[in-house]
């Protein structure tokens, strides 16, 4: 299906050959997440998941840091929102609002194409919630992780708590969660936060496009078979992941992308895979 780019006032999005750049562009607020961007990052993700020419997906930050996380002057406007005469509704209202702030993020799990992050600067936050919701993620030496929820006196609730702890040792989110101290990139490499670092901003777009475009090249419906396989793999047990794939593969294994890439192989040329 062919969906037409979404219009937004906190993003920019370009589609090239499959490659889909979406870039969160406050960048005089340090991409902070206000209420729009919370909202206009599901509808980026859901387009990038409904349009059959996104392939694979490149999220980054304009300016010069990636993400300070939630914006301050929405969190502190929420008691407001929320607010009620009875205070067991209040409360039922905020819970809403957290859920909707978890499915947001959660689009960017739920899309069908692998996310890779491009990260450079400030990881702060909010932002952290967002980056381990993609698939992979890459940064600049100038980077700044820092799961900063615990200095405001909260427990991080869109995310990052369940999310973190399946890419880094646990007693390393622990530790991030409980004392809020910055990770560099050279440390976030070591602990596998991110794949790979890069010297710069620069050479981390160039990088991660280049990745990206590696993956573009591949077939389309293995490529999300296998994003599939490896997120319902994560939450259950081996025999459940291989009884899954194996039902999985019953259906989609006779495509014409199979036939295409043994073609491709025979011919000693490259694949071309329709969308």
């Amino acid at each position: 299906m062919s969906t037409a780019i979404p219009e937004l006032t906190t993003m920019a999005i370009e589609l090239n050959e499959g490659l889909a750049e979406i870039t969160l562009n406050r960048p005089e607020r340090s991409n902070a997440i206000n209420q729009a961007m919370w909202q206009e990052l599901r509808m980026a993700f859901c387009w990038a998941d409904e349009s059959d020419e996104v392939r694979v997906v490149m999220l980054s930050g304009a300016g010069r840091n990636f993400c300070a996380g939630i914006d301050l002057a929405m969190l502190a406007g929420i008691a407001e929102t929320v607010a009620h005469r009875d205070p067991a509704r209040g409360r039922e209202a905020l819970r809403r609002v957290i859920l909707d702030l978890q499915d947001c993020l959660s689009s960017v799990e739920r899309c069908r194409k692998p996310v890779l992050a491009a990260i450079h600067g400030a990881c702060i936050g909010g932002a952290i919630d967002l980056v381990t919701c993609c698939d992979m993620r890459y940064a600049a030496a100038d980077v700044q992780f820092a799961v900063r929820e615990i200095d405001v006196g909260m427990a991080a609730d869109v995310g990052t708590l369940q999310r973190l702890p399946r890419l880094v040792p646990d007693g390393i989110a622990r530790e991030m969660a409980y004392t809020g101290r910055k990770v560099d990139g050279f440390e976030a490499k070591l602990i596998g936060l991110i794949n790979q670092l890069f010297e710069t901003p620069e050479m981390l777009l160039d990088g991660v496009r280049q990745i990206a475009r590696t993956i573009a090249a591949k077939s389309p419906l293995a490529i999300r078979g296998s994003k599939e396989m490896l997120n319902y793999g994560r939450d259950h047990s081996v025999a459940d992941g291989l009884n899954y794939v194996a039902t999985w593969n019953a259906s989609m294994l006779t495509s014409t992308d199979l036939q295409e890439a043994m073609t491709a192989m025979r011919d000693k040329r490259p694949p071309s895979f329709g969308d």
